[in-house]
């Protein structure tokens, strides 16, 4: 497996979209920066990992009295066109793991055999409520992580916390390729995160960063 995968966040129609559900302000602003990482990761062979919501009514997340911290009103509904990724970031052959419970063996063959995005559901912000995330990680040992998408300030945070916990990560925010909600918090939070360690690189950084250790001989090994 590459020792390098790139992690696209929840980058669907209700957030990406100004006519979306639960629009994130100025989103529009990065799908070309999106495009180009989503171009290079396939050009590349790098592994596209990521995340999408997938709601329904009963979900606790969902509520139509929203008070915009743990409860939102309805988006990327499942089945709908809000809950698509939009065409910069648009999978080509992914493997949905669904928020539930797989079989050891089976999860293990499916990551294993699939050649192509893997992208977890989830009904909740953070991407490891989903109980496979980090079964999923321990098959595919990446060395290195790089993160963008939306919302900095919520479901990349979660994200981004998660593999800070594992501590077995070097972990990349791409930070013209994310949006935040709160600028201010996304601010505090990317000054929070370099303090931990993250490197906090322009999608011109990372793929430069990549360029050059590929030119030294170590095609799969990351910045």
């Amino acid at each position: 497996m590459s020792k390098v995968i790139f992690w696209d966040v929840d980058t669907q129609y209700d957030f990406m979209m100004e006519a979306g559900d639960l629009y994130v302000q100025d989103a529009e602003s990065i799908i070309p920066n999106l495009e180009k990482l989503t171009q290079y990761a396939r050009t590349h062979s790098i592994p596209i990992f990521g995340s999408v919501d997938e709601h329904t009514e009963e979900n606790a997340e969902i509520s139509d009295e929203a008070d915009f911290l743990d409860t939102f009103p309805p988006h990327c509904m499942k089945g709908t066109p809000g809950q698509e990724k939009i065409d910069a970031t648009k999978p080509r052959n992914p493997l949905w793991i669904e928020s539930r419970e797989y079989d050891e063996s089976e999860l293990a063959q499916l990551v294993k055999e699939h050649d192509g995005e893997i992208i977890f559901t989830k009904q909740r912000f953070d991407v490891f409520s989903n109980p496979n995330v980090d079964a999923v990680l321990d098959i595919v040992k990446p060395e290195h992580i790089v993160v963008y998408g939306v919302a900095l300030d919520v479901c990349n945070a979660y994200a981004i916390e998660g593999f800070l916990k594992c501590g077995r990560y070097k972990i990349s925010l791409v930070k013209d390729a994310t949006k935040p909600i709160n600028p201010d918090r996304g601010k505090e939070l990317i000054e929070k995160w370099k303090s931990k360690g993250v490197q906090i690189l322009t999608t011109e950084e990372i793929i430069g960063k990549l360029k050059r250790r590929w030119k030294l001989g170590g095609r799969n090994y990351p910045p």
